[in-house]
């Protein structure tokens, strides 16, 4: 058996759109993970500084409306550049608190966001994002499209780290590609809390034989503007419920589900004992059968402008 870390899902709400209070949020829960002797705090998709439940932005099919396109600006002012000040500052937040933090943020990227997942060491050092390949339903509104580029696992002397944001984990392809790249600290920032949810953890735990990190927001009415268009006036009345849980490479729950407020959990794993959980199966390894089956992955960029610079030779011509 080798060392056990300690690891944390950190179950809470941002101060919706506003991102300076919101990190301030960050440093405090940040800070007691690491209290609680984590090395590792996960935390939920689209954290800084919000997941706009129930938000239409005024549009509907050939129309938007001056309040939605004025309500998606104060999204876009309370998201994060990366690199930037406000990820600058999550940088710092890992650096004091001396852990690895994941963090889900809706990252802006000229006039488009993304919602995107943050990797950074102890150290502060960003070690890279994964943005979302496929938002879901009405997110499409607000949200453009990941791609390849940024299906990463970044190795770290907890283990190899890598996420998978929401409904993504419902893609089997990309559940695929995460495991060829060995994965083994799996974080899954979600803003799912359903009864499902968990048994489709459970079941990629024990798929990819890896530990899994589920991580949703707890959220109230009040944790988002007084003016935030939505029918729930009640500030007690429940958002998003939780549900996070830390799940081991045999499918087992750790920690959670938790269902009951903000809270974060906490767990210790062993990523040796993944080498014993893949003795009997491992998906892309002994248990594949890449004669009948295998998967192509792009991992390619796609912007959408490709500048071809003029050489010194061409400029004489």
């Amino acid at each position: 058996m080798g060392e056990s870390v300690r690891v944390a899902v950190v179950q809470a709400a941002p101060v919706a759109f506003d991102v300076e209070a919101t990190l301030a949020k960050t440093r405090r829960l940040a800070g007691e993970a690491a209290g609680g002797g984590a090395r590792l705090a996960v935390f939920p998709e689209a954290f800084v500084s919000a997941y706009p439940r129930g938000m239409d932005f005024g549009a509907v099919v050939g129309s938007r409306t001056p309040e939605g396109r004025e309500w998606f600006r104060r999204y876009w002012a309370s998201s994060v550049d990366v690199p930037g000040p406000a990820c600058a500052a999550l940088g710092a937040i890992a650096r004091e608190c001396g852990l690895h933090l994941v963090i889900g943020v809706i990252e802006r990227d000229g006039g488009t966001l993304y919602c995107s997942v943050l990797f950074f060491d102890p150290s502060g050092r960003l070690l890279g994002k994964h943005r979302k390949v496929m938002p879901t339903a009405s997110e499409r509104l607000v949200w453009g499209y990941g791609d390849g580029s940024t299906l990463a696992v970044f190795p770290t002397e907890l283990g190899n780290l890598g996420a998978v944001i929401c409904w993504e984990n419902y893609m089997p392809l990309l559940r695929m590609a995460m495991y060829g790249k060995q994965v083994q600290l799996y974080c899954a920032p979600t803003a799912d809390g359903r009864d499902t949810w968990v048994p489709t953890m459970q079941h990629i735990a024990l798929e990819g034989r890896c530990f899994v990190l589920s991580c949703n927001q707890y959220a109230v009415r009040g944790d988002y503007p007084p003016d935030y268009p939505v029918t729930a006036s009640d500030p007690t009345e429940v958002l998003s419920r939780g549900g996070s849980c830390i799940v081991d490479p045999y499918g087992r729950l750790l920690a959670g589900p938790d269902y009951s407020g903000e809270t974060i959990l906490s767990a210790d794993v062993d990523v040796t004992q993944i080498v014993g959980a893949k003795f009997d199966f491992d998906v892309v390894g002994h248990y594949a059968r890449p004669d009948i089956f295998h998967l192509d992955v792009d991992e390619r960029a796609t912007a959408a402008v490709h500048v071809q610079e003029t050489t010194a030779c061409d400029r004489s011509r």
